[in-house]
């Protein structure tokens, strides 16, 4: 009797070791997945049933395994392939070589029979969420940021299950935000009111455009013959929304003022040169956008010869074509004086229309020379991209780079005019032409190196423009009325007033646009400059002694 009992204790024994050494292995494994169930959920990827792969996706969206992450992203990049065994691949460097999924290993040879799996929108619906949601548990932080801003608005059952559990384990800060407005965004349709105003403020705190729209339709659907909100969720939500919007119009008018400057700086860079040769020569230089147009021409061919004889400096083809522009800019434009404008000395309206007809043919021969249609200049990698300082603004590097290289060329032509004998004799020129000759300048020759120096000004206005807007055969004359309307208004020859006036009409074009359209918001900022130079014919900085009454 003994030996039984004693017998019957040990086989008790066995069975309880036994059954913790398999829970044992239950935990090895993330809750509730099995490595069965990791496997037959990956092998329905493999379905030639559209319905079982998105069956298959969902299933290993919700076993949460990170192996499954590489094989749904290949699948819907187009890139996963499948071999008569079931064992998938990804196609990577243009589809010539084949890696083994999900482990990453190299193939060689590559199977003699690969099949791609054929999905549809339905399970591309289903695709985008599940990746999202093993990114979330990914070890990667920026993934994990990816992924919280890549959720959509609307979470399902699944979804948002998956976004709370990686919301409670999130370590960053900054994401565990992200993913709480993801979670208020459903919230806000919740069943539970204390739940919907505590979500509500949040949106109204941390939301952006996609907050409002949403806190839009909660509104909206109290409407009608909707059932009505609860009045304290509905002030909330008013209230919510209102902070939201009066941030989105700072955003705005920030991005707004942002985008002025920099057509600002364009325009000082035009209005500069055409502000010295008119105040020195007093030439309507109706061409004087063109150079702006050959200055962008020159920076795309310099362009095009790093590409063809230079290709491993091409990021450095920006630094070739500043001078390049500047110099190319700079003979033309002493060229066209020597040749035909100083013919014309004392009869503005014949310089009008003979560089009015010189405009043409420069466009003309441009057209002739890299056809009629637009170029395309590239950034440089150090000008792409750029910062975001709100959330919906960011403040692109190529456009900081023009603002900065706008104040680096004025600073020099203020340099120039200030403390160098040409600028001695520019500025002696300008205020009393017939006093500089009787003291021995030669005022012909001024004229050249100035009407060469304020081309090459505009030239550097077109390496600038390249590199945020079109370059075509016509883009100078977008440029010229504005520019002569800085020149006038802020006064012939003072640079100050160049600058005030560039920045003004800049600033003020781009934070009319969105209400009044470019057009309209074009011709107010016309009628105010005709109103303004009626009161002070000289613009804001008016020239003194001779040169004003000449």
């Amino acid at each position: 009797m003994g030996t039984v009992s004693i017998r019957r204790f040990g086989g008790m024994h066995r069975s309880l070791l036994l059954g913790l050494a398999f829970f044992i292995a239950l935990l090895s494994f993330p809750p509730g997945v099995l490595a069965s169930d990791f496997d037959d959920a990956l092998a329905g990827i493999g379905s030639k049933n559209r319905k079982q792969i998105k069956a298959s996706v969902q299933a290993l969206a919700e076993l949460g395994d990170p192996r499954a992450l590489p094989v749904l992203t290949a699948l819907l990049g187009k890139r996963l392939r499948i071999d008569d065994a079931g064992q998938f691949y990804e196609t990577v460097e243009g589809g010539d070589e084949l890696r083994r999924l999900p482990g990453g290993e190299g193939v060689d040879p590559a199977p003699s029979s690969l099949r791609k799996p054929r999905i549809n929108n339905a399970v591309r619906r289903v695709l985008g969420p599940a990746i999202a949601q093993l990114q979330l548990s990914s070890d990667d932080p920026g993934l994990r940021r990816a992924a919280a801003e890549s959720l959509p608005d609307r979470l399902g059952e699944r979804e948002l299950l998956a976004v709370r559990r990686a919301a409670a384990r999130e370590a960053s800060p900054e994401i565990r935000e992200i993913l709480a407005l993801a979670l208020a965004r459903a919230d806000i349709h919740s069943d539970d009111p204390e739940r919907q105003i505590a979500a509500v403020d949040l949106l109204g705190r941390s939301g952006g455009r996609v907050a409002a729209s949403n806190l839009r339709d909660l509104l909206a659907s109290g409407e009608g013959e909707g059932a009505p909100l609860n009045p304290v969720l509905r002030k909330a939500a008013e209230s919510a929304l209102g902070r939201i919007e009066m941030r989105n119009d700072l955003v705005d008018m920030a991005g707004h003022l942002i985008y002025g400057l920099s057509l600002a700086s364009v325009l000082l860079l035009v209005a500069l040169g055409l502000g010295i040769t008119f105040g020195l020569m007093k030439v309507i230089n109706m061409a004087h956008g063109e150079m702006l147009m050959l200055g962008a021409y020159a920076t795309y061919s310099v362009q095009v010869l790093f590409l063809e004889y230079l290709p491993g400096w091409i990021e450095a083809y920006m630094l070739v074509a500043i001078p390049a522009a500047f110099v190319v800019c700079g003979l033309v434009g002493m060229a066209l004086e020597r040749g035909i404008i100083r013919h014309l000395y004392g009869r503005p309206l014949e310089t009008l229309l003979a560089t009015w007809g010189i405009s043409l043919i420069l466009i003309q021969t441009v057209r002739l020379l890299f056809g009629a249609q637009n170029v395309e200049v590239a950034n440089p990698d150090w000008l792409s991209g750029g910062v975001a300082i709100f959330e919906g603004v960011v403040l692109p590097w190529s456009r900081m780079a023009i603002v900065a290289f706008a104040g680096a060329t004025l600073a020099a032509v203020w340099l120039l005019l200030q403390r160098t004998p040409l600028g001695l004799q520019v500025r002696a020129v300008t205020q009393n032409r017939e006093m500089a000759a009787c003291m021995g300048i030669a005022t012909g020759r001024v004229d050249m190196w100035t009407f060469g120096l304020g081309s090459a000004i505009a030239g550097l206005g077109g390496v600038a423009l390249s590199q945020i807007g079109n370059v075509g055969p016509e883009m100078g004359q977008a440029y010229i009325v504005d520019s002569f309307l800085v020149v006038v208004l802020g006064g012939v020859g003072k640079l100050a007033g160049t600058v005030s006036a560039a920045l003004g009409i800049g600033v003020i074009n781009k934070l009319l646009e969105p209400a009044t359209g470019a057009v309209f918001g074009k011709i107010l900022v016309l009628v105010f400059i005709v109103l303004f130079i009626q009161r002070r014919p000289q613009g804001i900085f008016a020239l003194k002694g001779r040169a004003a009454e000449a």
